[in-house]
């Protein structure tokens, strides 16, 4: 687990974020300080707030990987955390049902920590049929609804705003498809960042 600090103002009492994830969250492919975690700390802190972010994503982690280290990544001082899971669950075909209860077992463990949480949601396409598509995309709706927390829908969103379309995407991921490169971190980091701001302003 790496901790990356931003820069905020000191005189602030710092605020301390996990960042419980997948690949998407670690910053798999990217130099250290040009993934999700080390951007979006930069931006909250040019925000002047003081935060640390914890980075607990891992690489190829399900909503069960995610159920099963969070536990513990609560342990320390956490002010907050942010759940953005779900997108190797999809990849692999797991069952929605499965990995909706894997979630909402992880939502209850910040629920029983008493912290804000903000649940980060991936777009499912129709890979595996509508019934499958339909009972993914509505697990993140559902679960925040239930928890009353906030849902960023779409962990993408920013960068899809930026492509325009399908094949304008092309240019802020790695090669793979799959994963943002530096370019389309720095969309996806300003659209997200104003909704972990104010996660981290909730927290009292």
């Amino acid at each position: 687990m790496i901790l990356f600090l931003s820069t905020g103002a000191l005189h602030a009492e710092q605020k301390t974020i996990l960042a419980l994830g997948d690949s998407l969250t670690a910053g798999y492919g990217l130099p250290r300080e040009q993934g999700f975690v080390p951007q979006l700390a930069n931006w909250i802190g040019q925000q002047g707030v003081d935060v640390k972010l914890i980075n607990a994503g891992v690489s190829g982690s399900t909503t069960a990987g995610g159920l099963s280290r969070v536990a513990w990544s609560l342990s320390g001082d956490v002010d907050a955390m942010i759940v953005a899971l779900g997108g190797n669950d999809y990849l692999r075909g797991i069952d929605p049902k499965t990995s909706r209860d894997n979630l909402d077992r992880i939502l209850a463990k910040g629920q029983e920590a008493g912290i804000p949480m903000l649940l980060v949601g991936i777009i499912a396409g129709g890979n595996f049929g509508a019934d499958y598509q339909t009972a993914f995309n509505r697990m993140y709706v559902d679960l925040a609804a239930k928890y009353n927390i906030p849902l960023y829908a779409d962990f993408f969103k920013g960068l899809k705003d930026a492509a325009k379309t399908q094949s304008g995407m092309a240019k802020y991921m790695q090669g793979d498809g799959i994963h943002p490169n530096p370019a389309g971190l720095a969309e996806i980091v300003p659209s997200i960042g104003p909704v972990v701001l104010a996660l981290v302003q909730a927290e009292n």
